[in-house]
């Protein structure tokens, strides 16, 4: 049995103080009024940061006088307009923040989940030595929900302006907030129901989450001639069923809700691309190191390989479909489609380029060659760019709807990635050490075992027997 060490222990609670001390800062440096927010952007202009243009001096015919002076009232009064919109985006940026790692975290543990229920219902037997190692990365599911019915219950009683379509007279005719094109999409998005699907979505992923791990445990033991085996494996399909929906609900509602204007067909398909492949890449990196305290001794090279060829194929799926939904909807230039793809090129270039690199030529070039696959230290430094560059990658897609320009990467951005680490190192290692390293009973176990047999030491002999 394994033993979660002191010493991780300690790292992992120092990481969630350290993480505690970043989110409170954050908070606490956001400015409480449009005067704050003003000296901010001052103190930002003063350092090269300003975006603001020049509109020229006015000189010449005296005609343009009467024009320039009618003009005051209403240059005053965008003046403060934009003053009250930066000033709540500065405010939003410590909850966009924790928003980011939060969604990065919840998201890519339950990527784990559905991976795992995958394996059940292909009944695959290569991944059954992984089960437990995936059953423990999926005990993170519960602080994350915790932490996300938190930022749930802040949308709906207005402690945070993360969603913009909730501001008051939004779907009100005739409001000074009144959107048209927001009001069109009332019937699905409207308080009640974001939040009532918001907590469902959270209710079913730990319901199965719950379910599956306490029926794993119990097939260990079990002797009703694979009645427990069964079960598992219908819950799983039933599981997957409801995942589908439930994921595509989930990213339209927390992720393209953050930008209401916006809309693609493809946006759900291309967050679970991201999810999955920082899922696969986690597992590999909590397998290896779980390998190398010698509880996994039924792992051998052939099942790293395997995670490897995953987190391989699944970076070119997401590459594929970042690609797919950028060229169309930059080549077709619709300004109502165009405006989510031009903001990023223009107010975050650097992370937006900077995580196609990391997301796609970096594994190419690293995992490309098959021998590098079975490298656990070479698994290890591709899997630690690649969810850089995803966490990159939800960055992009939430702060740019939550804080516009004001985006950076400081004290509250590094304590909500620490605290969130913290705790899922807590969570799955404490969860690792409740149970045996491996499903025992299991009928594909031994099929698991020997895996290696066939995939690397016979590899060439089976081509040349085939030949």
């Amino acid at each position: 049995m394994y033993q979660f060490s002191g010493k991780l222990k300690t790292f992992s609670l120092a990481l969630i103080l350290i993480g505690l001390v970043g989110i409170a800062w954050g908070f606490y440096s956001a400015p409480t009024t449009v005067e704050q927010a003003k000296d901010i952007i001052a103190h930002q202009s003063a350092h090269g940061d300003s975006h603001e243009t020049s509109h020229g001096d006015v000189k010449g015919d005296t005609h343009l006088h009467s024009e320039h002076a009618s003009a005051d009232a209403h240059s005053e009064h965008h003046d403060a307009s934009h003053d009250e919109h930066v000033f709540h985006q500065l405010q939003n940026k410590p909850w966009a923040a924790i928003y980011v790692a939060l969604f990065f975290f919840l998201g890519l543990t339950l990527l784990v989940l559905a991976f795992y229920a995958i394996q059940r219902v292909a009944q695959a037997g290569w991944s059954v030595v992984l089960f437990r190692v995936m059953e423990a990365i999926t005990a993170n599911l519960v602080p994350t929900s915790i932490v996300m019915l938190i930022v749930i219950i802040g949308a709906v009683m207005h402690l945070n302006h993360l969603f913009p379509w909730m501001a008051e007279g939004t779907f009100t005719p005739g409001h000074e907030n009144y959107d048209a094109i927001v009001a069109g999409k009332s019937w699905w998005m409207n308080l009640p129901g974001w939040a009532i699907r918001s907590v469902l979505y959270l209710a079913i992923w730990n319901a199965y989450r719950f379910f599956i791990r306490k029926n794993s445990i119990k097939e260990d033991t079990a002797n009703d001639n694979g009645k427990t085996y069964k079960s598992n494996y219908n819950v799983s399909v039933i599981f997957l069923f409801l995942f589908m929906i439930t994921e595509s609900m989930m990213a339209w509602d927390w992720i393209m809700g953050l930008d209401p204007h916006w809309f693609s067909t493809l946006f759900s398909w291309y967050v679970l691309s991201s999810l999955l492949v920082s899922a696969v890449t986690v597992i590999a990196l909590v397998t290896i190191y779980l390998r190398s305290k010698g509880v996994l001794p039924a792992v051998n090279d052939s099942h790293i390989h395997d995670l490897a060829k995953f987190m391989f194929g699944f970076s070119i799926f997401w590459t594929y479909l970042w690609f797919a939904q950028f060229m169309l909807i930059w080549y077709a230039d619709i300004p109502e489609e165009g405006v989510y793809f031009a903001q990023r090129f223009n107010e975050y270039k650097v992370p937006f380029l900077a995580m196609v690199v990391m997301n796609f030529v970096f594994p190419v070039l690293v995992l490309l060659n098959s021998d590098f696959k079975s490298l656990p230290w070479f698994v290890i430094l591709g899997g630690v760019v690649i969810l850089v560059g995803h966490y990159i990658d939800i960055f992009v897609m939430i702060m740019p709807g939550t804080v516009g320009g004001q985006w950076s990467f400081g004290i509250a951005e590094f304590g909500s990635l620490l605290f969130f680490l913290g705790l899922f190192i807590y969570a799955t290692f404490s969860s690792f050490a409740k149970a045996n390293p491996i499903p025992k009973a299991n009928p594909f176990l031994k099929e698991s075992e020997h895996f290696h047999y066939y995939n690397i030491e016979h590899r060439g002999e089976g081509s040349d027997a085939h030949h």
